[in-house]
């Protein structure tokens, strides 16, 4: 193999110039899909049009332009691509093939991207487990465990060298969640930046790209929101406009690209307040030790890096967890509407939801308070904050889907806890790996800002990849 574990800037660079056809790397990478995915579970359907897509790629006039050019990527199957059934992890929605793909899916499309498969999450995207009637996803790093959720295909995939990137969503975590148990990146953008899926669950989930390296996941993101400036930013946290140099543009509404090249330089140095929250979490939610540990060595990292560096001791809020756990189900309750012949889980949770919004306990109230000014008001002045992106090591993997509400619920929120307050207020937040946990399962920090933050988030996970290189799973590297 010569082309799959590639970054997705190195596959582009070499499409864009001609060293490699789009054609090989595609049936590379469908071949490694081949071989892996069957004790993985990552994707629902592979799609073997991907190579005449290839194909159809390399005769663009505009090839050369193009900055995804090649590349293959995985879409969570929540997302529609033109010619493919959504089936969002259910039996019980359509098997009608989608018309057209969503605007995020025709981004990666224009700007080079082969989409290769549709990946596996859990009915509905409801829990941060990646189990549905097509299968259970497996972390990469320990078969045994969940690769988390609700993108926990496309976490999987990356992780497992099947694809450089991978499209997701995150509802209440579920690009952070499942990016953290199988030690990739991912962000969650903030509210507007990109086109958010069809059921964007009143406003609280956002698409977003899951990556190895951070120049592939500012590359990715910067394609998603139609914004150049951001291929650029993990360099020195902030928008890079393309230079003056460049040709036509496959992004929205601009006239110029910058064409990305392989990073062999390292990031530069910027100063921010960086707080760090080993433990965020009210009482009676613990945070493992290590996981407290690798954040307090992330916050070090950065400090080293020249940032100045405080630690942010006070908890969130006792009122916000009982919100947030309320506006999660009364979200459940609302996808299931109308669908017949769900999973015990989604049922479950969709019950406890229409009893909550009954009671007019549907978390609307502390939303809106944490949103309007709780959120800024815990933060404190501060740029960026890092806490934990989960309390603990992953479940073990299995079919919790015909598992009852207690079990799915508790287990959920016992090991990730930490990422539904920034859906709450819609600020963006990254995940990246920092450390190996004792069980041999990595660690992931999350990095919060406030709105317009990306390009600081994207600049610190740059600064700590640098000091922690990214791992493959063991007997998944090239």
């Amino acid at each position: 193999m010569l082309w799959a574990g590639r970054s997705a800037i190195e596959i582009a660079t070499a499409v864009r110039h001609g060293e490699v056809e789009a054609t090989t790397v595609v049936e590379e990478h469908l071949h490694v899909i081949a071989e892996r995915d069957p004790g993985v579970g990552a994707f629902r359907r592979v799609r073997e049009r991907a190579v005449d897509e290839a194909r159809l790629l390399g005769r663009r006039r505009d090839l050369a332009e193009l900055p995804l050019a090649g590349v293959p990527v995985a879409v969570k199957d929540n997302l529609e691509v033109a010619g493919e059934a959504t089936r969002g992890g259910s039996a019980a929605t359509s098997d009608v093939p989608a018309p057209r793909d969503h605007e995020t899916v025709a981004r990666l499309r224009a700007a080079g991207a082969v989409i290769v498969g549709l990946t596996n999450l859990p009915e509905l995207g409801l829990v941060a487990f990646g189990d549905s009637v097509y299968g259970i996803v497996r972390n990469p790093w320990d078969p045994s465990r969940t690769a988390g959720g609700s993108s926990a295909g496309s976490a999987a995939a990356v992780a497992a060298g099947m694809v450089p990137i991978a499209l997701g969503n995150d509802g209440m975590g579920s690009l952070r969640i499942p990016a953290a148990c199988c030690g990739v990146l991912a962000v969650k953008p903030g509210a507007g930046l990109v086109p958010p899926p069809a059921n964007d669950w009143e406003r609280l989930t956002e698409n977003g790209p899951l990556a190895m390296t951070v120049p592939d996941l500012a590359l990715a993101l910067s394609v998603l929101a139609a914004d150049p400036a951001l291929a650029q930013a993990w360099r020195g946290g902030r928008r890079v406009e393309p230079p003056p140099r460049m040709l036509r543009s496959v992004w929205a509404d601009d006239d110029e690209v910058w064409e990305p090249q392989p990073p062999s330089d390292s990031p530069e140095p910027f100063d921010l307040r960086v707080a760090y929250a080993p433990q965020p979490l009210p009482p009676g939610l613990r945070v493992d030790g290590e996981f407290r540990a690798a954040v307090r060595g992330a916050a070090e990292t950065l400090r080293v890096a020249g940032h100045t560096v405080v630690e942010h001791e006070r908890r969130l809020p006792a009122w916000l967890g009982p919100a947030t756990v309320a506006t999660w189900l009364v979200r459940a309750a609302e996808s299931a509407e109308g669908l017949d012949g769900l999973e015990r889980r989604t049922r479950g949770l969709a019950r406890a939801g229409r009893v909550l919004r009954r009671l007019s306990l549907d978390g609307v109230r502390g939303r809106e308070r944490w949103s309007a000014y709780g959120a800024d008001q815990w933060f404190g002045d501060a740029d960026v904050l890092i806490m934990p992106a989960l309390a603990t090591v992953p479940p073990r993997a299995g079919r919790w889907g015909e598992r009852g509400f207690v079990r799915n619920a508790w287990a959920n929120i016992a090991y990730a806890p930490a990422t539904g307050p920034w859906n709450m207020c819609g600020w963006p937040a990254v995940t990246v790996p920092v450390a190996t946990h004792s069980g041999a399962l990595p660690i992931g920090v999350q990095i919060v800002a406030p709105p317009g933050g990306e390009p600081h988030l994207l600049g610190l996970a740059a600064q700590l990849q640098r000091a922690h290189p990214p791992l493959r799973p063991p007997g998944y590297s090239f």
